[in-house]
């Protein structure tokens, strides 16, 4: 197992809060990089470029001279973003540790960052992907198994590592339904290097989300969650009770068609997505008191896994 040095600094449980459209901003970012682990969020969520420097500095100095762990940019490449060119200079210029590539593997982007010493992670959701993301050079890959918030794949969460650990020997990290502590320790067991995790970090008291939302996480099952290609073109899993306080019917869904970046911010504005987590959210704590029990979780997983009596056979 790895994890580039460059993220090692400070980290104190191998986890990254996933960059969440519309949810992830500075102040999640900079409370769950104090509390040691990697905090991230979507370029897109500030609405300009100019905005995505102003977050980007004002979380360069809120974490300046504090013990935090690295703090991360989801970058989408898909060719709808227009906006691409633009934030990656921006990325360039302010030297993000790590960034976060999601729908396409882009040599030059990969090329870009490197030329400063940054890392970067590219999400997949198969063995295809993984092949491409490898061969465009990248520092880790994001197995987005079924069950995960967003944009999720639809495999086994245990197929896809092992089929990703085929292709790829760098650090791997594994997302799909991971949100306590002892999953994470799972996801290690299984052969991640670090676990990726969403819908636990949507129900904190410092993400972007309406009151609302938060609730409905807290209220939601695994059975009110659609995975649907129809809400933005691109298959991803939602709250169904969202759907329905929107004026949608879950069971008969327009599709939207496909993927344009222009439409995303309105498209999940008012249909909420979630992952398969949701049935284990029982509270809205502040991000520092959930990053400190995600971590007694995992010691406790660990040293219980280690104690195993079968070990001694």
């Amino acid at each position: 197992m790895t994890i580039p040095s460059a993220l090692r600094e400070n980290l104190g449980l191998p986890a990254i809060a996933a960059p969440m459209f519309l949810a992830s901003g500075p102040d999640l970012v900079v409370e769950t990089c104090r509390a040691g682990m990697i905090g991230a969020f979507p370029a897109l969520n500030p609405r300009s470029t100019e905005g995505l420097e102003a977050w980007l500095s004002e979380i360069e100095e809120r974490l300046s001279g504090t013990a935090a762990a690295a703090h991360a940019v989801n970058l989408i490449v898909h060719r709808s973003n227009r906006r691409l060119e633009a934030d990656l200079d921006v990325v360039v210029r302010k030297r993000v540790p790590l960034v976060i590539t999601s729908l396409g593997a882009v040599p030059d982007v990969v090329k870009a960052v490197h030329g400063y010493g940054g890392c970067v992670f590219h999400d997949v959701i198969n063995r295809r992907h993984a092949e491409k993301a490898a061969e465009a050079g990248v520092d880790g890959i994001i197995g987005v198994a079924a069950g995960a918030g967003g944009h999720a794949g639809d495999r086994s969460p245990f197929a896809l590592l092992q089929e990703i650990r085929e292709v790829f020997d760098g650090c791997v990290v594994l997302a799909g339904a991971i949100g306590t502590g002892r999953q994470i320790a799972a996801a290690r067991v299984m052969g991640a290097d670090m676990a990726y995790l969403g819908t636990r970090f949507l129900a904190t008291r410092e993400a972007m989300i309406a009151a609302s939302y938060k609730d409905m996480i807290v209220a939601a099952e695994m059975s009110d969650i659609q995975y649907t290609d129809a809400v933005s073109g691109v298959s991803a899993n939602f709250l169904r009770p969202s759907m329905v306080q929107a004026g949608l019917d879950p069971d008969n869904l327009v599709r939207h068609g496909a993927l344009d970046m222009k439409n995303e911010a309105k498209a999940w504005k008012t249909v909420w997505s979630a992952g398969h987590g949701v049935g284990a959210i029982q509270d809205q704590p502040h991000t520092a008191d959930l990053v400190a029990s995600l971590k007694a979780g995992y010691a406790e997983a660990m040293i219980s896994a280690a104690a195993d009596p079968f070990l001694d056979g």
